[in-house]
């Protein structure tokens, strides 16, 4: 297994509620170094622009120093500067000022090697009924990203779905929603970030979500960690819905994905090196589990669709034999 991280898990934490943070400032070049100290992890996805006064040359120096790689570059489209919206916004200005900021991070991804740009437009879409013209807001979501995905042939654009948060229904809500918008597009250069939270979130089963993303060819990055399906959490791997993330992890190995799998976590209270380590452990753990099953047996139980076969199997599993009354 090959493993990486959203540089934001070893940055500054702030909620609605501890405004002045849960510790201090933390730089690009000092999130890169705590990442380096992980031990397994080998590319990081990085938010642009970096902290104030930090250079590509800089963070490029960080990465080689750490022996790790960019593996995408995230544009700050969701910040107050398009609270009404990046893409979808309703002024022509703010989504010329998105689409510029887009441009500079794509000319980073390039700078830096990283074959792909980011997209999580998390304030595009709408929070009230009648609020929009739900046509036009699709429109301009659609074109956002296309002109960005033109920008370099060289550079890749993935989607990062999300049902809400920070926008009360955002325009790329569903692993579904996004591939017809994706198709809509028209464009091979174009793919889709499958968040194993975000799926969670959106009541999906992410085994499912994640095939039928792979099956239309456009699963591009791949993020884990866990939550209470409520909100996005962003807890360590398994700690909550350990037999989903099980199958989800089960899926990656079907489609025989090779790919870094990037932690996305929010350790608000916890040391971010740690948890980082734990939830690699956890994968570790589980990806050994997968190799304990019995293929055979499980294909039998697919071929008949057995629900109670299928909980003896992973209870079996996850928990050792079960004594025999």
């Amino acid at each position: 297994m090959r493993f990486g991280a959203g540089i934001w898990l070893f940055g500054q934490f702030v909620d609605r509620y501890a405004t002045d943070a849960y510790g201090p400032p933390v730089s690009t070049v000092e999130a890169i170094e705590a990442a380096g100290r992980v031990g397994d992890v080998e590319v990081l996805d990085i938010n642009y622009p970096f902290t104030e006064g930090v250079t590509v040359d800089e963070v490029r120096d960080a990465l080689a120093a750490n022996g790790i790689s960019a593996w995408c570059i995230t544009p700050h489209i969701y910040t107050r500067d398009f609270q009404a919206g990046a893409f979808t916004n309703p002024d022509p200005r703010v989504r010329a000022q998105a689409l510029a900021l887009c441009e500079e991070a794509v000319q980073v991804a390039k700078q830096l090697g990283a074959p792909t740009v980011k997209l999580w437009p998390g304030q595009d879409g709408f929070d009230l009924p009648m609020q929009v013209d739900y046509r036009e807001v699709w429109r301009l979501a659609l074109e956002g990203v296309s002109t960005v995905a033109a920008m370099d042939d060289d550079v890749r654009v993935a989607i990062e779905y999300k049902t809400k948060e920070p926008r009360m229904h955002m325009s790329w809500s569903t692993a579904a929603r996004t591939l017809v918008g994706i198709t809509q597009m028209g464009r091979e250069d174009i793919g889709i970030v499958m968040d194993l939270g975000h799926s969670l979130f959106a009541k999906e089963a992410p085994a499912d979500a994640l095939h039928l993303v792979n099956d239309h060819g456009r699963l591009f990055t791949v993020e884990v960690n866990d939550n209470w399906r409520e909100w996005d959490d962003d807890q360590p791997v398994g700690s909550i819905h350990l037999i989903e993330t099980l199958e989800f992890f089960l899926a990656l190995r079907q489609i025989e994905w090779d790919q870094p799998i990037l932690l996305d976590q929010f350790p608000f209270r916890e040391d971010p090196v740690e948890a980082a380590r734990s939830s690699i452990n956890t994968m570790k753990a589980i990806d050994a589990a997968i190799d304990r099953i019995d293929m055979a047996q499980l294909a039998d139980i697919h071929e008949r669709q057995d629900p109670l076969a299928a909980h003896r199997l992973v209870t079996e599993l996850l928990l050792g034999q079960a004594p025999v009354a």
